[in-house]
Formats: structure tokens, C-alpha cells, sequence
């Protein structure tokens, strides 16, 4: 059933009807990233297959999912999508209950953009965020969205974002 947002757009969870169109909204998302971060040399579009088998073993989710798949239909296929997780980590006086929660990937067709969606589907993910008690939510932020999120309340992370590679 979609819900209903103050912007007048109407997201939904995800179903596994879904899939192809969260394959191609993720792959919109790297297409103009061109550093080796995003699209390393060795790159194939085999992640696109893994993807697509993730989601499946995903949707459709239950109230108890670690993962929750917002999306806001289009007029053919899907406008936009966001993906949140919770992990649990150790508590510590930072994390009371340990409890993260991450945005993985909120992203608008272009033909779609400056329309509220990837709002609506950041305070949907926040609602579900503040219903499993999270502590964090942490995101990393392209400079097209980074006002977006601080307009919710995103800040500074503390210390340094550091990756490593096998």
C-alpha cells in the first residue's frame, strides 16, 4: 500500500516485481561516476546479476527485515529508489544500543528529478530508522544530494570515511 508523504509523492516498499527496474535505477546511479571508486578497471556488469539475486532473497520484506526498499513508481517503471539497512554493533556511549542505520543508494530517473522523490523516500526510510530504534544513521552523499541531506538533518561524520581493497 504506498504511503502517503506531506510532498505528494506516494512511495511503497518494493516487490520482487521490482527487481529489473532497482537493477537499472542502481546502475543510473555509478553510470556518472567515473573514478575507479565506482567503476573499478576489472569492472563488469556482473554485480548487476548479484544485485538482482540480493533483492530477490530481499523482497518481499517483512516488519522484522534488516533492509527496507523504498521506491516511487513512474510513469513506466520506477521514478526513483532508496535502500536502508540496520546493523547491529557493539554498544558503546556513541551507539547506546548499537544499533546503525545506513542509506545505500537513493536515486531519481533523471526524467524524474525536482519532484520530491528522493525526499519522500529519505523520510520514509527515516520514519523506519526511528521505528527500530537506531542510534546512527550514517549515508555517503553525492554532491547533487549532499543539500538534500543536510536539509534533513545530516552533519559531518566525525572521523574520516577510509576504504580498503582486497
Amino acid at each position: 500500500m504506498p504511503q502517503r508523504t506531506g510532498i505528494q509523492t506516494d512511495i511503497r516498499q518494493a516487490t520482487q516485481a521490482d527487481i529489473a527496474e532497482l537493477v537499472r535505477l542502481r546502475a543510473l546511479l555509478f553510470e556518472h561516476r567515473g573514478d575507479e571508486y565506482f567503476n573499478p578497471p576489472s569492472g563488469d556488469d556482473s554485480w548487476q546479476d548479484a544485485l538482482a539475486v540480493f533483492l530477490k532473497d530481499q523482497l518481499p520484506q517483512s516488519t522484522a527485515a534488516a533492509v527496507r526498499i523504498l521506491v516511487v513508481d513512474g510513469d513506466s517503471g520506477l521514478a526513483a529508489c532508496g535502500i536502508g539497512t540496520v546493523e547491529q554493533r557493539l554498544p558503546g556511549p556513541h551507539l547506546r544500543n548499537g544499533r546503525v542505520g545506513l542509506v545505500i543508494g537513493v536515486v531519481t530517473d533523471p526524467a524524474h528529478r525536482r519532484r520530491g522523490h528522493s525526499r519522500a523516500i529519505m523520510r520514509g526510510l527515516l520514519g523506519w530508522f526511528r521505528e527500530r530504534e537506531v542510534t546512527r544513521v550514517d549515508l555517503y552523499a553525492s554532491h547533487e544530494g549532499e543539500p538534500l541531506y543536510r536539509d534533513l538533518g545530516f552533519v559531518n561524520h566525525p572521523d574520516p570515511a577510509l576504504y580498503w581493497r582486497p
